[in-house]
């Protein structure tokens, strides 16, 4: 649901629901971290250095 594999946090033995809850928190999910980095390389003028194209 949120790019991360089933059972990332569910999976966990012995977590109860509110604890799945609190260990995910406000994290940022993976999808969205790439969009952030590929956003800043180009603001930055940097991201063909990364194989990016324009």
């Amino acid at each position: 649901m949120m790019g991360l594999p089933r059972g990332h946090v569910t999976g966990a033995p012995g977590l109860t629901r509110p604890a799945q809850l609190k260990a995910l928190g406000n994290g940022v999910v993976p999808p969205q971290a790439a969009h952030a980095v590929r956003y800043l390389l180009h603001r930055a003028g940097i991201a063909a250095q990364f194989g990016l194209a324009a």
